[in-house]
């Protein structure tokens, strides 16, 4: 969890996770999704949109102005996908034989590293 993220309160922390688990929200539904007053939906919007956790965007939804919420992109830590100087072989489109030479090196640098 980003430090941010730990030290959001408990609606702040449940509008997060409706957030992102609808990929997307109008303002006006999300207030109502979290059963609580549109004042302080728009509150904890604007707070979260603040901390960098969210996004607002200004749109017209069922004829009235509102906010359209989105999850803030999360930087990627690509570290965990690498054995020592080698890439998982996961990442791709190819498919990936468990038996393979190139897994089979790849857990072997994972059970060597520090």
């Amino acid at each position: 969890m980003a430090a941010a993220e730990a030290d959001l309160n408990d609606d702040e922390r449940a509008a997060l996770e409706l957030i992102r688990e609808t990929g997307g929200i109008h303002q006006s539904d999300f207030w109502k999704e979290l059963d609580v007053s549109s004042r302080k939906g728009s509150r904890i919007a604007d707070s979260l949109a603040k901390q960098g956790l969210i996004q607002r965007e200004e749109t017209v939804y069922k004829g009235h102005n509102t906010y359209y919420l989105t999850p803030a992109p999360r930087d990627l830590e690509f570290s965990l996908l690498m054995a020592g100087d080698m890439l998982s072989p996961f990442v791709g489109d190819e498919e990936i034989d468990a038996h393979s030479d190139t897994f089979s090196q790849w857990v072997m640098n994972l059970a060597y590293e520090d």
